[in-house]
């Protein structure tokens, strides 16, 4: 069965907010090996099927292919205010100009905007095929591990959007399952990055059994506040879109819609998407009953084939497609679209920033015994190679303490006017 993914927030479920200190260090010593990937057939990805709820009558259309999260006593909840009378929607239809976010056959990646007519909705619809395959590519990934690094891309992606370019937004996925966990960051540009602990995991386990039982941890920074916001919850169902949604529901009192899916033809992504519909303060109980069906809509022109909204996608349905759906009856104001793009700020200085910051007798024994510093970056893989004269030399020339940022800035300020 698809799943909608839709989340109410509620204070008493609050996840505790905690401030947390960055790791200076980013980059690891590892040993890479050569990987061969083979063909395999189209490999489908779907949400695990959940117990049935009763709903109120407009969730009928939708009933066994939808899971709400309702928070009992909580009359604010989705589908616990709507009314049957759709007359009472309050809206102005308007038809804007869309030429400026057409993306025929999602041939580009997108991330689009819009808010429903009267300021009660905004939805956020994202396309990463072409992201996700780059990121499959750098980390020789198989599916399992694409599933889960794209759908923690999605969700950040949707999370973040309308955040300052400046802002970072990190979603990590820490479980006890085969996958060893996977980590997402994206900032306001739509620059993202990601890794997940094993990225060869093999197609044996389905995405819940490789992420298992944890908990989930976001992390939004800015370069002007003292300290990261850390917000964590626990791993309820382990295909990382519902957990990102109950995070959002409880740490951030977010009431939203969240979906994210992939599909794989081998190795090879042929879709990754999904979309987020968030209640806004002003949203009234019709537009929220109207929006309901719109959802139940989506849901049936998806089918059961893939996991929503990857069908949609498969078919050619845009972002500004999809977001017409949600947002028919009701009016579509755009607000923006971001095309998000692989980016990763790793670099030899901060590989040598991290040297720094070891005892120097332990860089001089791995230079005697392996007769080089390598790394390798997480995110990127990306291979950094520092001989031992190179080593030697910038020690020598170091300045200021690498465990404050302002002194490595400064010193990258002071290398780039030389």
């Amino acid at each position: 069965h698809q799943h909608h993914k839709i989340f109410t927030s509620n204070t008493s479920t609050m996840a505790k907010l905690r401030t947390t200190s960055l790791l200076p260090a980013i980059m690891t010593t590892v040993v890479s090996l050569s990987f061969i990937s083979k063909l395999r057939p189209i490999v489908a990805f779907q949400a695990p099927t959940s117990a049935r709820r009763h709903f109120s009558k407009n969730a009928n259309a939708a009933f066994g292919k939808t899971t709400f999260r309702l928070i009992p006593g909580d009359l604010e909840s989705w589908r616990m205010t709507s009314s049957d009378d759709e007359s009472e929607v309050q809206t102005t239809a308007t038809t804007p100009d869309l030429e400026t976010y057409l993306n025929k056959h999602n041939l580009d990646d997108q991330v689009f905007s819009a808010i429903s007519a009267d300021g009660g909705l905004k939805v956020t619809v994202a396309t990463i095929r072409n992201l996700l395959n780059e990121m499959m590519i750098q980390h020789s990934m198989n599916p399992v591990g694409g599933d889960a690094l794209g759908r923690a891309t999605i969700c950040g992606l949707l999370a973040s959007n309308g955040m300052q370019e400046e802002q970072m937004f990190q979603i990590s996925m820490k479980g006890d399952g085969p996958l060893r966990g996977v980590v997402s960051i994206v900032n306001g540009k739509g620059q993202a990055r990601g890794y997940c602990g094993n990225p060869r995991l093999s197609d044996d386990f389905t995405l819940q059994e490789a992420i298992g039982s944890g908990t989930v941890q976001v992390v939004k920074n800015h370069p002007d506040w003292p300290r990261p916001y850390n917000g964590i919850t626990g791993i309820k169902f382990g295909d990382i879109d519902r957990d990102v949604g109950i995070y959002l529901a409880e740490s951030e009192q977010r009431s939203c819609a969240l979906a994210a899916a992939t599909s794989f033809n081998g190795i090879l992504c042929t879709s990754a998407g999904g979309y987020l519909v968030e209640r806004l303060p002003d949203c009234t109980p019709e537009t929220m009953s109207h929006m309901e069906k719109n959802l139940g809509n989506l849901v049936r022109m998806n089918g059961e084939d893939l996991a929503l909204p990857a069908n949609l996608m498969l078919e050619g349905k845009t972002p500004v497609d999809i977001a017409s759906i949600l947002l028919d009856g009701l009016g579509m104001k755009p607000l923006n679209q971001v095309t998000p793009k692989e980016y990763c700020e790793c670099s030899e200085d901060k590989l040598f920033r991290s040297l720094r910051l070891l005892p120097r007798e332990e860089v001089d024994d791995v230079l005697k015994t392996e007769g080089k510093i390598e790394a390798r970056c997480e995110f990127c893989s990306k291979v950094y190679r520092l001989g031992p004269d190179d080593v030697m030399k910038r020690f020598a020339e170091a300045e200021g303490d690498p465990s404050k940022d302002e002194d490595f800035e400064e010193e990258l300020k002071s290398k780039a006017t030389e």
